[in-house]
């Protein structure tokens, strides 16, 4: 009778746990267990246990015989109630389940308990057998009441560890327990505060006092490229770590720019903590567990950083804000763009956007009065933006088996010949595109995608650029066994190289690609050679767009404006916009003389003629016109979802059983079921349904409504819900 009394009495909680469950779990509290809302612990979950984080949403009327106890408190700080509201928002907005959108806060399971202590040495004073004058020196270094470990005392003061070791043994130093030191230091807001122009300083003081205010704003800082936002907006970070908060800086390709870490630490005496796929394991805990105690007082980080548990947010800074590498397209759909805002206002705190070609929905929630606005009209030191011009190449094509017009092969000789740098750009990686047999015109396609395989000449492979398949360059024909008959069909930026390479033997050539062998490494070390000059032609995808300053380049030669415009992808014109100016605005930043050629086959287009004429507003006013009677984004609201299963009918037949559920609602309308641009990817068949509904319909109870009476997706059958979706294959 005792027992089940005790039972009945002891507390229930319920704890998110990182699995799709649609609502916590219930965990009884041990008696000597003390939990809070925000407290991460060590739970059952089946087999397993598990790390999970404890809510405070309401706990299910559950059984208390039925459930499980917590197993573990982590000595840990709590998850703070921002964090929590943030986690249900998330969850709620892109119709994912919570444990899932935990799971990005828990990415960290080892960063949970403190970290160790370190052994370390105090200087206690005594007497000195035999003072050399290498004892001398670490005398003179400990002397300052300090505690030190051996190695780092030993290079303080510039002897082996031998010195130090010789004088613990004549017991002048006492054993002693380090605290952990930090990943990186304090910045210093007024280390190396910049001499910011007339324009930069009236934005800066914007975005200053936007941090003052101490409440939820957004700023869209507009500028040209080179116009200085980053400086403009490193003003607002040195006000908000002032003032004790934490700041987090969201970039697009954060493990690439390794100028930014150079540039930031020059403006605050330190690097900001980084955060990124690319950061060793044991770092990225040491990083989460002093962001979580407050320890770390900005972070750059890729999208993920959203979901860092920071114990004193001020500011969130989301840098190329346009940029479609802050949308996630795995298990939680989301933008992190979008959710950095969401995260200030549950947060109470400033969001800065920066861009030189914002977002169609961030100019309109500018030009709106929702978001303020912050210009920067020019470049910084007056430097003039480059001078651009259209190839068309329907009159100057190159000769046959070559890319490259003959404008643009004269305007890099005559680069090459002033000593400066020509960037051509051409999204598209590899070597080629196709590779196809002349005889039998076999084409060599992904087992396993509806996709080509991609010839990587470097790496001797060809490669499926969706699921990373890959297998070695053949000699013959596989249908017909046809020798020295394949050709390669389209350049890739590793053809362009050839290309240039043959035309300019003696060139440095750089090649810049996400897949080039080295990884994120490599690419550093090559952007770094480019900006002092150890390079004379650089050839890149869209990574040479994202914000590099390399000084020395005047030449930017655009190899295929009209890629990025043959598809049916509402945002074609606005990314397109975009990739273009923000490329060819890497030309000319240090004040040189420079100029940006287009190679294209359609220069009337409305795109390219705005580009090319320098008129941004022209281009916006005419794609907010027509986004607005199309009713899409940021005038209407888009969701999709993608069925995909292990065989075409099965796939088909489920998107239709969705299509037939849907509810009937004048507001909102649904499309499809199509068969994807990308109809398999993996070896799974892919069908869509698009949702598309005035810009005050609750999409997301429509969709809500429409997974309860539809059929339960069973077997291979997969059902994913992406809220205004950035991809359409």
């Amino acid at each position: 009778m005792n027992g089940k009394t005790e039972i009945k009495t002891r507390r229930v909680v319920p704890v998110l746990v990182p699995m799709p469950a649609e609502r916590p779990y219930s965990y009884l509290v041990p008696d000597d267990m003390d939990v809070q809302a925000g407290s991460i612990v060590r739970v059952p979950l089946g087999p397993r246990e598990v790390a999970g984080i404890v809510t405070d949403d309401a706990s299910d009327q559950v059984d208390p015989k039925k459930l499980k106890s917590i197993l573990h408190v982590f000595d840990c700080p709590l998850i703070s109630r921002d964090m929590l509201r943030f986690i249900r928002w998330t969850a709620d907005y892109t119709l994912s389940p919570p444990g899932m959108v935990a799971r990005m806060v828990l990415r960290a399971p080892a960063a949970f308990d403190p970290e160790p202590f370190i052994p370390g040495l105090r200087y206690i004073g005594g007497k000195v057998e035999r003072l050399t004058a290498a004892r001398e020196k670490v005398l003179e270094v400990a002397n300052n009441g300090l505690s030190w470990t051996k190695s780092g005392l030993a290079h303080a003061a510039g002897v082996s560890g031998s010195v130090v070791e010789g004088l613990k043994a004549q017991g002048l130093f006492e054993e002693v327990m380090i605290p952990p030191p930090p990943v990186v230091g304090e910045p210093d807001p007024f280390y190396g505060q910049a001499d910011l122009s007339e324009d930069q300083q009236a934005a800066a003081q914007c975005l200053v006092e936007a941090v003052e205010e101490d409440a939820y704003s957004v700023s869209l800082l507009h500028g040209v490229t080179g116009s200085g936002k980053t400086e403009v907006y490193f003003e607002a970070v040195a006000r908000a770590v002032e003032l004790g908060k934490q700041v987090l800086i969201l970039l697009p390709e954060i493990a690439l720019t390794q100028q930014f870490l150079d540039r930031f630490e020059s403006r605050f005496g330190t690097r900001p903590a980084e955060w990124h796929s690319d950061l060793a394991p044991r770092q990225r805990e040491r990083v989460w567990r002093q962001i979580a105690e407050g320890t770390v007082k900005v972070v750059a980080g890729a999208r993920s950083a959203l979901f860092l548990p920071f114990a004193n947010p001020g500011l969130i800074i989301v840098d190329e804000e346009h940029d479609p590498a802050y949308k996630q397209e795995d298990r939680v759909f989301y933008n992190a763009r979008d959710m950095a805002v969401v995260r200030g206002s549950i947060g109470k705190f400033a969001v800065i956007l920066a861009s030189a070609t914002p977002s169609i929905e961030s100019l309109v929630n500018a030009n709106q009065g929702r978001y303020r606005y912050v210009p920067l009209q020019g470049r910084y030191a007056d430097a003039a933006l480059p001078d651009l011009k259209p190839l068309d190449m329907r009159r100057s094509p190159p000769v046959a088996g070559r890319f490259l017009s003959p404008a643009l092969t004269e305007a890099v000789g005559q680069v090459l010949q002033r000593k400066e740098q020509a960037l051509l750009f051409l999204n598209r990686r590899g070597y080629a595109p196709l590779t196809l047999c002349r005889v039998c015109g076999h084409r060599f396609q992904c087992p396993d995608c509806s996709s080509w395989l991609v010839e990587h000449r470097f790496r001797g492979q060809l490669m499926c650029h969706q699921c990373g398949y890959h297998e070695k360059s053949p000699d013959a024909c596989p249908s017909c066994g046809a020798l020295d008959h394949l050709v390669a069909c389209g350049p890739g930026v590793e053809r362009i190289a050839e290309e240039a390479a043959a035309t300019f033997p003696d060139a440095r050539i750089i090649v810049l690609s996400s897949d080039m062998a080295g990884g994120v490494t490599r690419l550093r070390m090559e952007m770094e050679a480019i900006a002092k000059g150890e390079a004379d032609i650089v050839i890149g995808t869209q990574l040479v767009a994202k914000g590099h300053n390399f000084p020395l380049i005047t030449l930017v030669g655009v190899i295929d404006a009209d890629l990025g415009l043959a598809n049916g992808d509402p945002r074609a014109a606005e990314r397109t916009f975009q990739l273009l100016n923000q490329v060819t605005g890497r030309a000319g930043r240090t004040g040189r003389k420079s100029v940006g050629l287009i190679q294209t086959y359609q220069p009337d287009h409305p795109v390219l003629k705005a580009i090319i004429a320098g008129d941004a507003q022209a281009f916006y006013e005419r794609e907010i016109d027509e986004r607005q009677r199309g009713m899409l984004p940021p005038f209407g609201r888009l969701a999709a979802l993608i069925i995909s299963a292990d065989s075409r009918a099965e796939a088909e037949s489920h998107a239709r059983a969705l299509r037939r559920a849907a509810p009937r609602d004048g507001d909102i309308e649904v499309l499809g079921p199509a068969e994807a641009p990308l109809a398999v990817i993996r070896g799974r068949h892919r069908f869509r349904l698009l949702v598309q509904g005035s810009k005050r319909s609750d999409i997301q109870s429509y969709l809500r409504a429409l997974l309860q009476a539809a059929p339960k997706a069973r077997g291979s059958l997969r059902v994913q819900v992406d809220i205004d979706p950035q991809s359409f294959l």
